[in-house]
């Protein structure tokens, strides 16, 4: 892989005020959206594997993602718990729903499949980097260290989809199709950091 920092790098990094404003005063929002934004990674995994089945390797990377992302949702949802919380109702990831936009949707099967592992890629990349401003910022030390934990596993997923988008790329020049993305993250990316949500 060439330059990973290069490839993975967000033009638009969370405002640490994001945190102090938004996330400490609305913890229960933020640990539901948390939680089903879990579910929905776990979600897109199976997706995957229903629609690659022939890919022996993505299927295995993927049976071990919804794995992951499933004891993710579990450990939010007990800390969801022990705060005297109940798991909220599932709300619109408005963010996803604009990156769903730039995914490729005509093209062959083989096309789609680099494209959707883009778009996961780069989910699972903003994801790292809000939790990463958490981690940092939050003054609730159980937290922080929650979100450290989970900020180094993203970094793992995404690296993920970007190394089983270059090995199955055929003649598509990811890390082009990578800088696209990038771009239209960068615009999009700008309407959000204001909601109680981890894309919020």
């Amino acid at each position: 892989m060439s330059n990973e920092k290069t490839i993975l790098k967000l033009q638009l990094p969370t405002d640490p005020l994001w945190v102090k404003n938004v996330v400490e005063s609305n913890i229960e929002e933020i640990l539901t959206d948390h939680a089903f934004c879990e579910q929905k990674a776990a979600s897109n995994g199976i997706t995957l594997i229903v629609q690659n089945p022939n890919l022996s390797d993505l299927v295995q990377e993927m049976a071990k993602l919804v794995m992951e992302e499933m004891d993710h949702f579990k450990r939010v949802h007990d800390l969801i718990l022990e705060r005297g919380f109940v798991l909220g109702r599932e709300r619109k990831d408005h963010y996803v729903n604009e990156l769903m936009q730039f995914v490729i949707k005509g093209g062959s099967r083989h096309e789609q499949l680099i494209d959707r592992l883009l778009f996961s890629a780069m989910i699972e990349a903003r994801s790292c980097e809000r939790f990463k401003v958490m981690s940092e910022h939050i003054k609730d030390k159980q937290l922080s260290d929650f979100y450290h934990e989970l900020m180094v596993s993203e970094a793992t997923h995404y690296t993920m989809f970007i190394r089983l988008a270059k090995k199955h790329a055929g003649n598509i020049d990811v890390d082009k199709r990578w800088q696209e993305y990038l771009d239209y993250e960068a615009i999009v990316i700008q309407n959000y950091g204001k909601k109680e949500g981890i894309h919020g």
